[in-house]
């Protein structure tokens, strides 16, 4: 066991090198590299020095004043312009970012990206001390897959690099029943930047009850808190944030904005493309008030279902890890999330190792078989190399964006399905307080 431990924890070591590795050398050959962080950054430093966060020309003007010229308004420049300009990050990102928004730019840059690389590879870290004893070559394994496919994370600078991280932590210290405090402080951050990521995860540990609903609920306050703080300061500079917010949102949404679903959009697909089912019914008919209450109907029967058990069903260790591993795919698919959200199926690789050691017991077989198939697929079509290879040979033709749009949401939603089945299935046998 010694010698897999140490295989395991090499796999990991080696796969925190290439994700660093592969990271930085996208950021650096990618002409729109960590502009997800420039949004973010010149919105908050928009605030700091007491202009509109949600005004693009107040933001303009902010980056305007500090690199002296702004972006030409064609090709890939006017992708940046796009982004850059059209602030759609909550006040609470704004505020948890403003100390470093007070920084320079490189120096905000090189910090965020430390602060995105070392939480990613702590979280990947506790997720395999759960299986260091049982199974360290499989944990090791899964882990190096995820982390090679996760550059896009120190790429794009995107906040959910942070907090996907921040989720995990956080379950790691709900589960284990340790550093509960480091973990209500990881979670309350993560609501109040992406709460359509951590959000769901929040829910399980408030209605799976005892004190797991305790460390939600505190999460909650501390997060309210936080938003409270914000809101405060934003409204101070600038009183209309809210329908300002809620227009960027919308330009952001609406045929040929950059988070657009849509087929004819070209900011929701390549390497960084949008994973949701709403990808999948636009090409059916590209209308919002189609496409999303589709996917909508096909995710919230399925969430109701992931619901009643956990309500029905007290906490155990494994019941656990199988209701995470099913709400971390089935919370993609029915709004707005890139491949860089995907990463929350870093919570999947428990039960999936689970599923896998018993498939040599008597008709377990199939199960570990396909927990294991399940699982690559996801990670393979949510992840970086094959899409960054694919659209290199395609050169991001038509056809070929709208090909890449299909395989992430279907992989997901098989997954959802599996271990929503499994989660069913299994019957509570070691309730703990």
């Amino acid at each position: 066991m010694i010698k897999a431990r140490l295989d395991g924890l090499q796999l990991l070591i080696l796969g925190s090198i290439f994700f660093v590795a592969i990271g930085v050398m996208m950021e650096y050959f990618n002409p729109l590299g960590m502009t997800d962080f420039q949004e973010l950054y010149y919105g908050s430093r928009s605030v700091v020095f007491h202009h509109d966060p949600y005004q693009p020309g107040q933001v303009a003007a902010v980056y305007e004043a500090d690199t002296g010229s702004l972006p030409a308004d064609t090709g890939v420049a006017h992708t940046k312009r796009l982004i850059v300009f059209i602030c759609s990050n909550l006040p609470t990102t704004l505020l948890l970012v403003a100390p470093l928004a007070l920084l320079p730019w490189k120096i905000a840059q090189l910090v965020w990206m430390i602060l995105i690389a070392a939480s990613f590879i702590l979280a990947c870290f506790l997720v395999w001390r759960i299986g260091a004893d049982s199974a360290p070559r499989f944990y090791g394994a899964l882990l190096f897959l995820l982390l090679i496919n996760s550059g896009l994370f120190l790429c794009a600078g995107n906040t959910a690099g942070l907090v996907v991280s921040l989720t995990v932590i956080a379950v790691w210290c709900f589960v284990q029943d340790r550093f509960a405090l480091a973990g209500v402080l990881c979670l309350s951050i993560a609501l109040a930047m992406k709460p359509h990521d951590a959000g769901p995860v929040w829910l399980y540990f408030l209605l799976v009850g005892g004190f797991h609903r305790k460390r939600a609920l505190q999460s909650l306050v501390v997060t309210a808190v936080i938003a409270a703080v914000a809101v405060l300061w934003l409204s101070h500079v600038a009183p209309h944030w809210l329908p300002e917010y809620q227009a960027n949102i919308h330009a952001a949404m609406s045929a040929g904005g950059r988070d657009n679903p849509g087929p004819t959009t070209q900011g929701g697909r390549g390497i960084g493309q949008i994973i949701s089912l709403q990808a999948i019914f636009s090409l059916v008919r590209d209308n919002p008030s189609f496409y999303n209450v589709a996917a909508w109907l096909i995710c919230l029967p399925l969430i109701a279902v992931w619901c009643v058990k956990t309500l029905r069903s007290g906490f155990s260790t494994r019941l656990a890890w199988f209701a995470l591993a099913a709400i971390s795919a089935l919370t993609l698919l029915p709004f707005y999330h890139r491949t860089y959200d995907a990463r929350l199926l870093l919570l999947a690789v428990p039960a999936c190792a689970v599923l896998w050691a018993e498939r040599r017991m008597p008709g377990r077989a199939a199960v570990g078989h396909s927990a294991l198939w399940l699982a690559l697929a996801a990670v393979v079509f949510t992840g970086d190399i094959l899409w960054i290879v694919f659209f290199q040979i395609t050169h991001y033709s038509g056809a070929a964006g709208v090909f890449g749009m299909m395989p992430a949401p279907i992989a997901l939603l098989a997954f959802a399905l599996f271990y929503l089945w499994v989660y069913w299935r299994t019957p509570q046998t070691s309730a703990q307080p």
